[in-house]
């Protein structure tokens, strides 16, 4: 495929390929639209692959800002890439690597490269057919033996210029692979004008224009709403879209969880006319398992107060995988996890009684740089000393390595070399392998990693396994100049790399639940298959909660009968 001017033969690929596009807006919820679908296909017993292709120049998603992209979701092999991929996980069974995601600094890259070597034996490098013929072996790549189906989400929406390239390609795959192997899915916007009352279909009726026009007929409509779609307006998209009405589905905004959306697709039917289109059969579909974690997360026996104490706390994709990771852990317990966001500079200036005192557990997740970190070393401060349960994620080990290192070892200066190079108790410093590193894409250490676990600790309690396989994404560690001061002091090391060089885990023993990894564990959680810290966090949580209402209810017993006894007086 590569170097030739065009594909003129059909490609020897039995798996079929579904293409999901969005159009009028961004931020439609194509990943949740894309990991719903993978979920009701992998119900009726399909083995499926997901894939995201993002539009924008970088490389990866390594090295972009929070604030515009929201968090970045590693996998198992190391590889950095759009939050969406984390939808896919939680969704289905999908294995996702980084071939699950590319993006048009990937493509441009290795074509330009092939140009440098001279792979093209001369010839003009040309957007059709070198740069198409690498998007769509990119593709192809995933069609592997026993793959079913392979799900495909072009990120951005049609007629964003960066995104041609990416639906020209997929046009010549729907042609290529032919009618039978490929399938095309357009999620679309129908919004609702309070003011007339009604839901306009012009916007989406533009859209499906526009995706005409480069070549691409839908197969299927998916159209997100706020409010029902009356079969009206359903007939009405059908017929100025050139799709048959009942090929036209709603995805009205869920009551109550995202995870709803699997069971709202099912009910119209869009899997059977998915297997219809794509000649495949299969004996039924099996949502028990996923009906049940919805009946454990609908019918909670009560609720729990979390705060999560970030710098990023505004954002809502900012911390995805944590804040999905502990309704997941709520699930398992079958509470309500209801989450506080909190921003670390605010307790820096309102102190933790102000914005504490009524949670019964506080979690400090990952980030990067200086900002907050004087917040978050005194939230984790509040939780050590008033006894809450306190979980800490990455940069949230360090922040209670720190924490311990100056309040419970009496090291005033204590910090990391992150913060301050010069400090003079560098309890947390570079891992020496990152010190000569000068590129900052894609140099972390990254990816899965085994950790050996301590029998007779919080951590081996909750996975139950002596050896558990995390994901990391972080350039600094604890410093092992300090870790029998740590111990001399009460802290334990619950986890550590095979070569027990490198800590991975912080517990403190003489606390009901204070734990801190330096790996991510929100990146392996499920609402079917809560992660094992998060499921014993928000368990904990849910026991101070009982302790500490039993101790209020048993304080105003005890008022109750002095009054009584001081009225009889």
């Amino acid at each position: 495929m590569r170097g030739e001017k065009c594909l003129t033969h059909r490609p020897v690929v039995t798996t079929k390929h579904i293409f999901i596009t969005g159009g009028v807006v961004s931020s439609l919820g194509k990943g949740l639209t894309t990991g719903a679908i993978g979920r009701i296909l992998e119900s009726h017993g399909l083995k499926i692959a997901i894939q995201k292709i993002d539009p924008y120049v970088n490389v990866d998603a390594g090295t972009m800002n929070p604030y515009q992209h929201g968090e970045v979701y590693v996998t198992d092999d190391g590889a950095e890439t759009d939050l969406d991929l984390g939808h896919y996980e939680r969704f289905t069974g999908a294995k996702i690597t980084r071939q699950s995601n590319f993006t048009t600094g990937c493509v441009y890259r290795s074509v330009i490269e092939r140009e440098r070597r001279g792979e093209y034996l001369g010839e003009t490098v040309q957007l059709i057919p070198h740069v198409t013929n690498e998007i769509k072996s990119r593709i192809l790549a995933l069609s592997k033996p026993g793959i079913d189906v392979v799900i495909v989400e072009i990120g951005g929406t049609v007629g964003d210029i960066e995104g041609l390239p990416f639906i020209e390609a997929i046009r010549q795959l729907g042609l290529e692979l032919g009618r039978e192997s490929s399938l095309f899915i357009h999620l679309t916007l129908v919004p609702y004008l309070k003011t007339s009352g009604e839901a306009k279909t012009k916007p989406t009726q533009h859209s499906v224009g526009k995706l005409r026009e480069l070549g691409i007929q839908p197969d299927i409509l998916i159209c997100r709403t706020q409010v029902p779609l009356a079969k009206e307006a359903l007939a009405k998209i059908g017929l100025f879209c050139n799709v048959t009405p009942d090929l036209v589905f709603e995805e009205k905004d869920v009551d109550y969880s995202i995870y709803e959306l699997p069971q709202t697709f099912v009910r119209q039917k869009i899997d059977r006319h998915i297997l219809k289109k794509l000649k495949l059969r299969t004996h039924g579909c099996d949502l028990s398992e996923w009906e049940t974690m919805l009946d454990n997360l609908k019918n909670p026996h009560g609720s729990v107060d979390i705060a999560v104490v970030g710098k990023y706390i505004n954002l809502q994709d900012s911390y995805k995988s944590i804040y999905e990771a502990l309704t997941h852990g709520g699930i398992a317990n079958r509470y309500k996890v209801e989450i506080h966001r909190v921003d670390a500079e605010e307790i820096e200036t309102k102190g933790g009684d102000t914005l504490l005192s009524r949670v019964s557990g506080v979690l400090v997740p990952g980030g990067f740089g200086m900002r907050g970190i004087e917040g978050k070393v005194a939230a984790i401060r509040y939780a050590r000393e008033k006894k809450i349960p306190f979980f800490g994620i990455c940069l949230g080990m360090q922040c209670a390595t720190i924490e311990i290192g100056r309040h419970m070892l009496g090291l005033s200066n204590a910090n990391s070399t992150e913060f301050d190079p010069k400090t003079a108790h560098p309890v947390i410093c570079m891992m020496e392998d990152q010190q000569k590193v000068s590129n900052l894409g894609g140099t972390m250490r990254l990816g899965a990693y085994p950790c050996c676990l301590d029998r007779d600790s919080i951590a081996f309690g909750a996975y139950a396994i002596e050896t558990c396989f995390e994901r990391h994404r972080h350039r600094f560690e604890f410093n092992n100049a300090y870790r029998e001061r740590y111990e001399r002091a009460g802290a334990r090391f619950s986890g550590l790399s095979p070569d027990g060089n490198l800590v991975e885990i912080l517990e403190l023993p003489g606390h009901p639940w204070f734990l801190a990894v330096q790996f991510h564990p929100e990146f392996k959680s499920k609402p079917v298959a809560a992660h094992p810290l998060f499921a014993a966090f928000v368990n904990a949580a849910v026991e101070h909660q009982r302790r500490r209402h039993a101790v209020k209810n048993s304080t105003h017993i005890h008022v109750k009968a002095r009054e009584a006894k001081a009225a009889r007086r």
